[in-house]
């Protein structure tokens, strides 16, 4: 093989990427790289809507359980890691596909973003925000005006990360920012279906993970981990968390998890719809797995 493209499938939360990469995947003897905020980390399977092990039995599947959710994983460490994994399945002459729903993960890789290799600060955040946000962007005028003509006066946690990357580094974020975008080719395919047939697939998906086990989960993770523990507020796992202190039934937290992911899937679209290199297929169709692996087909002879 002389070339190196990668392949992307994105699109917002219950839409079938999964299932349909995996079948991608097996067609072209490649892997998955995962690009999922949540599902790197471990023990938090039910409700990320994790692999199953004999999914990642049929293909191999990387950046999937690699922290503990006591840890906080950055976009520069996804970032960094994702680019090395797609380098070493390149020499290898594999394609690798790219999947998932967090649309700052496939947007570091796809574009190349120059990301600022600073963690978050909880000290200096919270004596930040104890001074109110107009005084703080007030601070983000003075170290970094071309910042803050980007970011809206209101943005508290662009400003914060702004000033949080100029106090720990010195230099200005605007200054740090930017883009090389990869060489190789990319094809990124994204699923979409009607918004009514995108909350009956959040329903549905909702009602399996309660069955296989979600409220055992979340149960499991507080004893473990503490009810403060961050990711234990995500989707999913807030509204269950909620149950179980008794504030909500079960039910209750039901259709708030629907509720919630519909919201989600909704601020997911709007990301992925910006993007015009973006190709969109219909998830609901019969034919989708064939229409995608004619274009897979196309674009693979296209690069050779």
């Amino acid at each position: 093989m002389t070339y190196n493209p990668l392949i992307v499938i994105c699109g917002a939360t219950a839409t079938g990427k999964s299932g349909l990469a995996l079948e991608i995947a097996q067609r072209l003897n490649s892997v998955i790289i995962s690009a999922d905020s949540r599902q790197v980390y471990r023990e938090f399977d039910i409700g990320t809507a994790k692999p199953t092990p004999a999914e990642q039995q049929r293909v191999s599947h990387y950046l999937i359980d690699i922290c503990n959710p006591t840890e906080t994983l950055t976009v520069a460490d996804y970032q960094e890691q994702a680019q090395n994994l797609i380098t070493q399945f390149h020499e290898r002459g594999c394609i690798p596909l790219l999947v998932g729903g967090t649309g700052l993960y496939i947007k570091s890789i796809v574009r190349g973003m120059k990301i600022p290799r600073v963690a978050p600060q909880k000290e200096l955040r919270s004596q930040l925000e104890s001074l109110g946000q107009s005084q703080v962007y007030a601070f983000l005028q003075q170290v970094d005006p071309a910042a803050a003509q980007k970011i809206h006066p209101n943005d508290p946690v662009r400003t914060l990360r702004a000033l949080e990357v100029y106090y720990v580094t010195g230099i200005p974020i605007s200054q740090q920012q930017g883009a090389t975008p990869p060489t190789y080719p990319i094809l990124q395919l994204g699923l979409d279906c009607d918004s009514s047939h995108i909350q009956k697939r959040i329903e549905q998906r909702t009602e399996k993970m309660l069955k296989d086990g979600l409220v055992a989960e979340v149960e499991f993770l507080c004893q473990k981990y503490g009810r403060d523990l961050p990711l234990l507020d995500t989707l999913g796992y807030g509204e269950i968390k909620q149950y179980l202190t008794g504030i909500i039934s079960l039910d209750e937290a039901k259709d708030l998890t629907v509720l919630h992911t519909r919201q989600f899937a909704k601020r997911q679209r709007t990301w992925f719809k910006a993007d015009p290199e973006i190709e969109w297929f219909d998830a609901d169709r019969s034919d989708l797995l064939e229409r995608v692996w004619e274009r897979v087909q196309k674009f693979t002879e296209e690069k050779q």
